[in-house]
């Protein structure tokens, strides 16, 4: 029998490739005749690259930065050819703050937009952004302030470019000395909130950053001022874009001061490395990330996963840390299993992850594939 193993991360505690690793061991443990394929996966956000690396034979660069409190830090992104491969979290990310420090009025994308300039810099003409794990919500103007422009007050004075300013933004100057028509910059996400409202940026997603209610509400108001400011620069209003709200609403700057492109990342990682092909090529599939629920079938690796699987008529099951109920969602899934379920409790779930990975797999082997 042939096993794909195709999991996300399951965040704060384990890369996909090191789920994969404890599946494949618990597997195996029952019935070393099984071929085990491990093919982890991301969907655009942190921990994207880490995919491509070895498919496209990416060298990485390491420079000095920004974090998202403007603090000097050094990070890396990868190249190849004429093409840049950029995380966003890698310097503007939640990952790189205490839990104290953690608040999307003041943080700033600043530290990309060194990033991707540096990368110009170097004639890289090309830039894969993948924006997910920010700890921002200024709507990428730090990103857009380090490729030149500036945000001003009525006053005409440039603001600092972070979240509780947006609402400030009267004007915006255009100081670049890049020309975008001539660069190609590709966003990859993997959400499709609009930028603002009751589904945007901010509230959906400042809370797990650090905002409190009234600073939702304030970051809220502050990308709708933007947006309306952009729609008088640009006579074109994106705030309602599929993916515009991702990353704190990062590709409002990105799309419509930068020429960029959003593009779905589970669909650009799937594409490169042939996943369609191995699950049509497979007897089973296991998929799984951190915590499932309903919102994992909306444009994430579980979802687009189990719909490649069920094209195909492939069996497959599902494991989270967490697994809330989906059975309303409009998929065949064999099994579900979670590691909540046999852990003493949260803390137990995230520190012992691979050991219960293990002991999935080990069940898996012995009652699902029998």
């Amino acid at each position: 029998m042939k096993i794909l193993l195709c999991p996300d991360k399951f965040k704060g505690s384990l890369s996909a490739e090191r789920v994969c690793s404890a599946v494949r061991k618990g597997l195996l443990s029952v019935d070393s005749n099984l071929e085990i394929i491990s093919h982890p996966m991301a969907d655009g956000g942190d921990g994207s690259i880490d995919i491509l690396k070895s498919v496209l034979k990416l060298k990485s660069i390491k420079i000095k930065t920004l974090d998202g409190l403007k603090r000097n830090i050094e990070a890396k992104y990868y190249y190849n050819n004429d093409s840049a491969f950029i995380e966003l979290a890698s310097a503007s990310g939640l990952i790189l703050l205490d839990k104290a420090e953690r608040n999307p009025m003041v943080t700033s994308t600043i530290g990309t937009g060194l990033m991707i300039k540096d990368a110009l810099d170097r004639g890289l003409k090309k830039i894969y952004l993948f924006i997910g794990g920010s700890s921002t919500n200024d709507a990428g103007i730090g990103i857009a302030k380090a490729m030149g422009f500036d945000f001003l007050d009525k006053y005409g004075v440039a603001l600092n470019p972070i979240g509780s300013n947006l609402g400030k933004i009267y004007k915006i100057e255009n100081k670049s000395l890049y020309n975008f028509e001539n660069i190609e910059i590709t966003v990859l996400c993997d959400v499709t909130n609009p930028m603002h409202g009751p589904n945007g940026a901010a509230f959906t997603y400042a809370a797990q950053k650090g905002a409190n209610n009234q600073d939702i509400i304030s970051l809220d108001e502050g990308l709708k001022n933007y947006s309306s400011i952009l729609k008088s620069h640009l006579n074109i209003d994106h705030s309602d874009q599929s993916g515009m709200g991702a990353a704190g609403a990062v590709s409002a700057s990105l799309v419509g001061l930068l020429n960029a492109n959003l593009h779905n990342g589970f669909e650009m990682l799937a594409h490169i490395t042939r996943l369609e092909d191995a699950i049509k090529e497979s007897d089973f599939v296991i998929t799984g990330e951190g915590k499932v629920d309903l919102t994992s079938f909306q444009g994430k690796v579980v979802g687009n996963i189990v719909e490649i699987c069920n094209k195909y008529q492939t069996p497959c099951g599902i494991i989270g840390g967490i697994l809330e109920n989906i059975n309303s969602s409009d998929v065949k899934i064999n099994f579900q299993k979670s590691i909540i379920s046999i852990a003493t409790d949260l803390d137990d779930a995230m520190t012992s992850t691979e050991h219960f990975l293990y002991i999935i797999g080990k069940e898996i082997a012995i009652i699902e594939l029998n």
